[in-house]
């Protein structure tokens, strides 16, 4: 065979792909090996450059009219959410889009944050990335380890290579959370991911008040504005990127990757937006559901006859509900209305930036609303600050309602009851976290392309999974599904391209079988039959039964039951089984074995195995300039005794500011110096304050300063005797009755001489004015 041979049938494919799409193949050029290679130098033996005719420039381009694209993906918000699908809450733009391209009702994620992202960029499934769960409690286990591999290379990498310009806006949450830090590796940063440019936050979730960013690899120092949000920021971001990107290079096309940190928790939004939804939820969400299923199926989007799917037992019905719950979680669910609709108003103006450069025809627009259902992780209640639901402590009505002005602010970090999260996912009976039911996979999905799908306003019915988006695009775009790339061979692609519905609204669904796990709960889909177990609701601290037991399996016919209501186990046995035996074997084919339904045991890297860039080491030895370590890489001071000693040089005055803090405003400690005066303090969720101050100044020049605390022991989360010394002299002593066990933070950092993010002492502040004002040389923080 001919190397021409080889070459031509390598991109016969590519060729095909590209005519069908209506883009026009640029040169033979083998792209299916990535980075496309260079041609052969030429040699020359001619003494003057005049005399020689220079050879044509090598660059790699995108193929001939490739469209610019977009994928959008939203956080924590169900099928039933958005008014695209017939949900309660404004979507503008995601209307728009819908209006002028088609509307995906059967398209399914993994039910989980880090786990549908790395599926999303990658195109194959998530246990096959390693992303069996969120990365911050990521195990030793193939399949689960948080890293995505180098011959999984993710959409970003593979479009830069072929001639686009790439950048990522919001949130990330796909890098192993012990990768975290200045010290790296970066290979798992998105710059080093295919992303030309990177402007978000790497974590699950942030402050968006007081967010912890990154710009590329570079922290971001936030603006002195009290009006400051984090989407408009992300926005401004992106149209500037964009526009930029257009006027140097107009012919290259772009790929960006929005992904707002809305609507998952903290719901913070701007008053204004929080205002407009007044009394909307007051019916409470029993009658949203049938509200919104009746919207649902005059629309199309739903089946005629579809029924509400029960919800689980353990949510009240609302008319059961005294009138302070009512009011709470009424107003509760504005924020997080407000929330989204903000968020897709942001999400427009963004997509405007390709109609100010007169590129929005050419512009393919992947919208996706919802990385996995709608969130019920705030249990029965809701709560003012999120991080009590990962410290195991539960918040009370009255208190939330001393908060309920303030709901959605700077002053709360606040999630919403999860009646809500079943309200927002209908018409089916579960939410985000629960796999085994389309309420936590279920998402409503968009695709616009005014260039290429010529059907307007259409519904399409296919069954589709997150891993579809990659051939997809790839498709669109004429571009193969490479083979090698940086010179590492790439496991095959598991998703199936969706192109073919473009035109075919009734074409035969080519996606006929795909698994779904997250923690033990799990689901078999295949050929319109669907098999499950529901293993553990989001607020139970532990399963229900072993993996093992397989005596709670249903089993559907999707094909009739779009909403799950029907369970047909126990008339078709025979089908259970076989369904059953299905799903064990694709888990076994995508490194789902064993299943692991740890919750949040895989907090402590040291219970799972995971790496740990502090294991084995009892002390840290920092100074002054080392800022933002996120908790995922610090040494873990919870649950056991500490000493932290910071020597310090101050001036007359004794100095003021923060020598050292970990956390923020919703839950931290900070060794500071307010007005001369050192002192201590441990902040337990932002409900109570334990303050242990020396009685006098610092002397101008130097001192130790040394925070020593006595944990009771006995248990996680318990309290103990703190004692302040200055040079070695005892000058204050209290008791801290209780501590935080399981998360400070997702985002708040550890930082030596300010503290970032918001204040964990309000009287000594945050950011620009929390810095210390004298000098630390040398802090250490050591655990027993």
């Amino acid at each position: 065979m001919t190397r021409r041979t080889n070459v031509y049938r390598t991109l016969a494919p590519a060729v095909a792909s590209l005519c069908a799409t209506g883009v026009v193949a640029q040169t033979a050029i083998d792209r299916s090996v990535l980075p496309i290679a260079e041609p052969k130098r030429p040699k020359y033996s001619e003494v003057d450059a005049r005399n020689v005719k220079s050879p044509a420039l090598f660059e790699v381009k995108a193929p001939q009219a490739a469209p610019n694209v977009v994928i959008i993906l939203l956080d924590d918000i169900g099928f039933g959410g958005p008014s695209t699908f017939g949900g309660p809450i404004n979507m503008p733009a995601l209307d728009r889009l819908a209006e002028s391209g088609l509307r995906y009702n059967n398209f399914h994620t993994t039910a989980l944050s880090s786990p549908t992202r790395a599926a999303l960029k990658t195109g194959r499934n998530h246990h096959s990335v390693n992303m069996g769960f969120i990365t911050e409690m990521a195990t030793s286990l193939p399949g689960a380890t948080g890293q995505v591999p180098s011959n999984a290379a993710p959409l970003a990498e593979v479009l830069r290579l072929n001639g686009y310009s790439t950048a990522a806006f919001g949130k990330w949450h796909e890098t192993a959370a012990w990768e975290t830090s200045i010290a790296g590796p970066f290979d798992r940063w998105p710059t080093r991911q295919g992303f030309d440019k990177f402007y978000g936050f790497l974590g699950g979730e942030t402050n968006q008040w007081a967010p912890y960013l990154y710009d590329g690899t570079a922290q971001v120092e936030l603006p002195n504005d009290p009006t400051y949000h984090f989407m408009s920021d992300m926005t401004d971001k992106a149209v500037a990127w964009i526009k930029h990107q257009k006027a140097l290079a107009p012919d290259r096309p772009s790929f960006v990757y929005f992904a707002p940190g809305a609507t998952h928790a903290p719901h913070h939004v701007p008053k204004e937006w929080i205002e407009r939804w007044k009394g909307k939820f007051d019916q409470g969400w029993d009658k949203i559901r049938e509200e919104t299923l009746a919207r649902q199926i005059q629309m199309g989007v739903v089946p005629p006859g579809t029924r509400l799917a029960p919800k689980p037992s353990a949510l009240k019905d609302w008319d059961t509900l005294s009138a302070d719950e009512k009011r709470l979680f009424a107003h509760q669910a504005e924020v997080f209305a407000a929330y989204a609709e903000y968020a897709d108003h942001e999400i427009g103006r963004m997509l405007k930036a390709f109609e100010d450069v007169g590129q929005a025809d050419n512009t393919m627009v992947v919208y996706i609303a919802g990385d996995n259902g709608t969130s019920g992780e705030g249990g029965q209640s809701g709560m003012f600050n999120e991080y009590t639901y990962f410290n195991g402590v539960q918040e009370t009505v009255p208190d939330m309602l001393k908060k309920i002005d303030q709901w959605g602010g700077p002053e709360t970090y606040p999630h919403m009851s999860a009646g809500w999260a079943v309200a927002f996912d209908s018409p089916f009976g579960w939410m985000k976290q629960v796999p085994s039911d389309f309420g936590g996979t279920r998402n409503g999905m968009v695709v616009s392309w005014p260039k290429r799908i010529t059907t307007r306003n259409e519904v399409r019915t296919q069954f589709s999974h997150v891993i579809d988006v990659v051939p997809t695009v790839l498709e669109a775009t004429g571009l193969p599904v490479p083979k090698s790339v940086n010179g590492v061979k790439q496991i095959p692609m598991e998703g199936t391209s969706f192109v073919y519905s473009f035109d075919a609204p009734k074409a035969k669904e080519r996606h006929t079988t795909q698994y779904f796990e997250v923690a033990g709960n799990r689901a078999i889909y295949h050929d319109g039959w669907f098999a499950r177990t529901i293993h553990r609701a989001p607020w139970e601290a532990k399963p229900r039964r072993a993996l093992s037991d397989n005596s709670a399996w249903e089993l559907y016919d999707v094909r009739t039951d779009f909403s799950l209501a029907n369970d047909l186990a126990a008339k078709n046995p025979k089908k259970l089984a076989e369904m059953q035996k299905l799903y064990l074997k694709e888990a076994a084919k995508y490194s789902v074995l064993p299943m692991d339904d740890r919750l949040f045991e895989r907090l402590n890297g040291e219970t799972v195995g995971r790496p740990d860039i502090m294991r084995g080491r009892k002390s840290i030895t920092l100074s002054e300039g080392m800022t933002g370590m996120m908790e995922g890489v610090f040494l873990n001071v919870k649950n056991r005794s500490s000493v932290i000693t910071a020597d310090v040089e101050v001036d007359a005055s004794g100095g003021n500011g923060t020598v050292f803090a970990q956390g923020g405003r919703f839950g931290g400690w900070s060794l500071y110096v307010k007005d001369g005066v050192p002192a201590y303090d441990y902040n337990f969720l932002g409900m109570q304050h334990t303050s242990i101050k020396a009685p006098k100044k610092l002397a101008a020049g130097k001192s130790t300063l040394r925070f020593q605390f006595d944990y009771d022991g006995g248990g996680q989360g318990k309290g103990g005797q703190g004692a302040l010394f200055v040079n070695g002299e005892k000058v204050a002593e209290g008791r801290i009755p209780a501590t935080e066990a399981g998360l400070f933070s997702a985002d708040e950092t550890a930082d030596v001489g300010v503290d970032l993010g918001t204040a964990v002492v309000e009287s000594v502040g945050a950011e620009h004015k929390s810095r210390f004002t004298g000098r630390i040389p040398k802090l250490t923080i050591e655990v027993k």
